[in-house]
């Protein structure tokens, strides 16, 4: 059991940046690994980080303990902005990567596209913006077996501070886990919209929640 002052958070460095995304890929399907869904480790760990790594890295943090990274919570304090990055510099370079990887072209990947595609046609994407009102975003993972030890809180407790010095009104993120959705009401955020999703429903048979929830960081 790690002791109440043994964890150390702190700001993400481009040395934490390995770690992070080998947590990042551990952790993708609702705390299980993303290979569960998707074969290309890199590639999917792109598309789910490298934005916050490689383009805004003063707003991410790690928890460590003897420079060990048992968790990160990487984050914007500008969605809007975030989200036009990905679009004119990043999609397109996922693209090239699948195709000249072939993962484009796995069965496995292939499912997931076609599941996906699926459900964007099904208007399951559809949701309020929330980006005025709660400006940021944070993405929050812990390490399989360092998970309810009070890292998560210890992170998103100094990533509030982090957004209030930087004068941001907000912050919203989205969970398809229900547990964490528990967690998250623990730490003072609020439920703002509740959907639902099929894109895993050949994983899972059933369709998930997809459940968004904000905080406001100055009053």
């Amino acid at each position: 059991m790690l002791g109440q002052f043994d964890v150390v958070i702190r700001k993400f460095n481009s040395k934490d940046r390995t770690q992070v995304r080998q947590i990042n890929h551990d952790t993708a399907f609702m705390g299980e690994p993303a290979s569960v869904f998707f074969e290309g480790k890199e590639l999917i760990i792109d598309a789910l980080s490298l934005y916050f790594t490689d383009y805004e890295p003063q707003s991410c943090f790690v928890a460590e303990i003897n420079g060990e990274v048992l968790g990160y919570l990487i984050g914007t304090k500008n969605a809007a902005a975030s989200d036009k990055v990905i679009s004119d510099k990043i999609i397109l370079r996922l693209f090239w990567s699948a195709l000249l990887s072939g993962a484009l072209f796995k069965k496995k990947n292939l499912i997931f596209i076609f599941k996906l595609l699926l459900s964007l046609a099904k208007g399951e994407f559809r949701a309020p913006d929330f980006k005025k009102e709660y400006p940021a975003i944070l993405h929050i993972n812990i390490k399989i077996g360092f998970r309810g030890l009070d890292i998560g809180s210890k992170l998103i407790s100094v990533y509030l501070e982090y957004l209030k010095h930087e004068n941001i009104a907000g912050v919203h993120l989205a969970t398809m886990s229900e547990k964490a959705g528990e967690f998250f009401l623990k730490q003072g955020f609020q439920l703002l919209y509740q959907g639902k999703r099929s894109y895993f429903s050949h994983i899972l048979h059933k369709e998930i929640p997809i459940l968004i929830y904000g905080k406001k960081t100055i009053f």
